[in-house]
């Protein structure tokens, strides 16, 4: 039985229908990688909410989820984005909604009740207000934390960890010890390609064969090519001429005659052994 709802849907008119609905409520619109994002004002997101999930065409019912994204090089530098899903149309999609530490975003526990935990996740993880919300309430501050981890710039020394000391045989409390060079973000998806290669894959850049496909210059392939070591042609084919060379059709010359049936011993006297 085949279900009413498509497999897949496209992107093709959602835009368009979004822009219609929203009006004024919408900063930008973005189909990137067959996903379809929509930027719009924290001020109007309840309302703009409403309206995915009214409106004919569009009928985004569900919400799925909410996550957040620190860019701490902007102004308002954190982005709340929710999931949303379509379950007459099959159908999925973003929306985004720019905040800082002190401007709250409205919260939407009125229209699904079910982002009364994940907004408070995300002001657990990142800090970010949600006006509304009945239960904003911390979660990791029962393990010891003491800000929001999520946060670039969160500090990963000068806290306390636990851990079981096999000197002490016990549970110790240590300061964390952790370097942090590796703090440098770049913001880009594996997923979407990186332009910087990493160590250990430049030992894969080599060309496959001659004509193929590759990402190196033609003085790379040159210097490749010239550091393999010649393989030299045979000069003759090798082959027999006569049975002298093989010894083909010649007796052994220590040929003894062989019992008629291979698992019988002869004995000195003819007979066989029992």
């Amino acid at each position: 039985m085949r279900a009413p709802a498509p497999a897949y849907a496209s992107n093709d008119g959602v835009i368009d229908s979004a822009r219609a609905a929203l009006g004024g409520m919408l900063i930008d619109a973005v189909d990137h990688v067959g996903e379809v994002a929509l930027h719009v004002r924290r001020e109007d997101l309840y309302d703009a909410m409403i309206a995915l999930r009214d409106t004919p065409g569009l009928a985004y019912q569900q919400l799925m989820e909410i996550a957040g994204v620190d860019y701490p090089d902007r102004a308002e530098r954190f982005e709340v984005v929710y999931c949303m899903l379509s379950l007459t149309r099959n159908h999925r999609l973003r929306v985004h909604v720019a905040t800082d530490e002190e401007k709250p975003v409205p919260s939407v526990t009125d229209i699904w009740p079910v982002a009364g935990w994940l907004e408070r996740e995300v002001y657990d993880m990142y800090g970010v207000l949600f006006s509304g919300n009945p239960d904003l309430r911390r979660i990791l501050t029962d393990y010891g934390f003491r800000g929001h981890p999520q946060r670039k710039d969160f500090p990963l020394t000068g806290y306390v960890e636990l851990r079981y000391s096999e000197e002490s045989k016990r549970v110790v409390y240590e300061p964390v010890q952790l370097a942090q060079d590796f703090r440098t973000f770049d913001f880009m998806s594996p997923w979407e390609g990186a332009n910087y290669v990493l160590p250990g894959d430049e030992k894969g850049a080599l060309p496959e064969a001659k004509g193929a496909p590759t990402p190196l210059k033609a003085d790379t392939i040159v210097k490749a090519d010239a550091a393999q070591s010649p393989t030299q042609a045979p000069t003759e084919p090798k082959s027999t001429e006569s049975t002298a060379q093989t010894g083909a059709g010649k007796s052994e010359s220590d040929a003894t005659p062989k019992p008629a049936n291979p698992d019988v011993v002869p004995t000195k006297g003819g007979g066989q052994n029992q």
